[in-house]
């Protein structure tokens, strides 16, 4: 099997943390950011209202689809020289989205924006897994990291409503041009050079195929299957597809003599458990966000901009305690109980959001859940990725970090798809608008519910890394 250790002696590792949190902030805030911008782009481009969506769909599609395969690139080729790569092509599809000037041109750039996305943040992950060996120094690092990729999310909305209505929609993407040029400067000078070991057995190209194009139909299918019906013989035929695609990958892993998920990965029962956990926690969470926003702005009336503002309490508590986890928390609790106290801490924020009234105000009605909601995340996400990359070999790193960025976004689609479908639903029965918004938390609570359960069934109370660099193992609490 073709394996690459990155070379970590002497690094700066506090430049290497800046350029890997800069580089998420960047990839996450693209997500959201397009969003508030969309009827100035619908005008400016003429685009329909059918073609519309996928404008945010494009970038979605892609960064879902290839993370699995960008975190193995890194492991395989190097993980500086995949981090450029996917840099290099992040900045240039920016600068063709904004310079287009037709609805497909723009499409098909946020689609290359997308893959150019999918090798950065598994990437980034594991460069710091392998920067930081050191078990209290990794948690603070990925604690900060999740924090930021926490914040940048909300914070999308916003940039997008200051940009849009200051410089222009084309700026909400011609902005990650200069930062990707810096960042590709910084990479270049801070990133230690890659270090391959030789190659002996050849790239799993079948596994990589068929495990792309089956999660490429999946978060299709899901974003399909939200905004037409679920019962519709293409949504049916876009499901089939796409299990069929990965119950090929399975076949093709279990034959293969190198394949693209050793079994070792599929073994760990840490980090199994750990992508478990992502899926349900990002699933409410992102679920939690689309909802907060529309009810925010359809029953509360806020503009876009106050919508913005409102999310900031949820982003800075969410950033000050993802940084207390990784640097405090994980060491005292372990992972297992951070992901079942963050996740029961969601459900009970979505529960306080079930009884909202249509006429209540923020301080007393929004602010005590996106309070709540904000600890929660601040706790979750980060044990999560600490987690899947706990007891992981320095060489499945990158692999490590695509499992847990690639269940992120799925459990995201899925998330929002179920909350959009139950939405659209209530109000389509005639029922009144808070009502159909409370239906929609009730099942962003059974979701963080779930997850909180999974974690306590599924997630080990023990783990056992790998050597990195000491003569034996240590063991590290999980459940301290």
């Amino acid at each position: 099997m073709a394996t690459s250790a990155q070379t970590t002696k002497g690094p700066n590792k506090g430049a290497v943390l800046a350029l890997m949190c800069v580089a998420q902030f960047m990839v996450v805030l693209d997500i959201a950011i397009v969003n508030v911008a969309l009827p100035t782009i619908q005008k400016s481009l003429h685009v329909g209202e059918s073609t519309l969506q996928w404008i945010i769909i494009a970038y979605g599609l892609t960064l879902g689809g290839f993370l699995l395969l960008g975190g193995r690139l890194a492991d395989l080729l190097g993980r500086r020289r995949v981090l450029l790569a996917g840099l290099a092509l992040f900045t240039i599809a920016s600068l063709l989205a904004g310079v287009a000037n037709s609805p497909g041109f723009l499409i098909g750039a946020r689609a290359l924006q997308g893959f150019g996305a999918a090798l950065i943040p598994p990437t980034a992950l594991s460069i710091l897994a392998v920067t930081f060996t050191d078990g209290a120094e990794r948690f603070k690092a990925i604690g900060i990291y999740g924090a930021v990729g926490g914040a940048s999310a909300s914070l999308g909305v916003v940039v997008s409503g200051l940009i849009t209505d200051g410089p222009g929609w084309r700026w909400v993407f011609l902005i990650n041009v200069p930062v990707g040029a810096l960042l590709i400067a910084g990479a270049a000078k801070f990133l230690p050079a890659d270090v391959r070991a030789k190659i002996r057995e050849r790239f799993d190209a079948a596994g990589a195929i068929s495990v792309t194009g089956g999660l490429l139909l999946l978060i299709y299918a899901l974003n399909y299957g939200s905004s037409h019906k679920w019962g519709s013989g293409t949504t049916i035929g876009l499901f089939v597809g796409a299990v069929a695609l990965l119950a090929a990958f399975v076949l093709i892993e279990s034959r293969s003599r190198s394949p693209l998920v050793p079994g070792a990965a599929v073994k760990n029962r840490t980090l199994m458990a750990a992508n478990l956990s992502a899926f349900f926690t990002f699933g409410a969470f992102f679920g939690f966000i689309f909802l907060g926003t529309l009810l925010m702005q359809n029953v509360y009336g806020y503009s876009a901009t106050k919508t913005g503002v409102a999310w900031l309490s949820t982003t800075a508590v969410s950033f000050v305690v993802a940084g207390i986890t990784g640097t405090k928390l994980v060491g005292v609790f372990g992972v297992r109980k951070l992901l079942i106290v963050g996740q029961a801490l969601l459900a009970v924020s979505m529960l306080l959001l079930t009884r909202v009234p249509a006429g209540g105000s923020y301080a007393a009605d929004l602010l005590p859940a996106l309070i709540l909601a904000g600890i929660a995340g601040g706790m979750a996400a980060p044990a999560a990725q600490i987690g899947a990359l706990t007891g992981v070999a320095p060489e499945m790193a990158g692999l490590a970090s695509g499992f847990v960025e690639t269940l992120r976004e799925i459990g995201g689609a899925v998330g929002v798809a179920a909350v959009a479908t139950v939405l659209i639903s209530k109000l389509g029965h005639g029922g009144q608008s808070v009502n159909a918004y409370h239906a929609a938390f009730w099942l962003i609570f059974i979701a963080a519910a779930a997850g909180a359960v999974s974690a306590v069934v599924s997630f080990p109370r023990k783990v056992t890394p790998p050597q990195v660099e000491a003569p034996a193992p240590t063991p590290v609490a999980a459940d301290a």
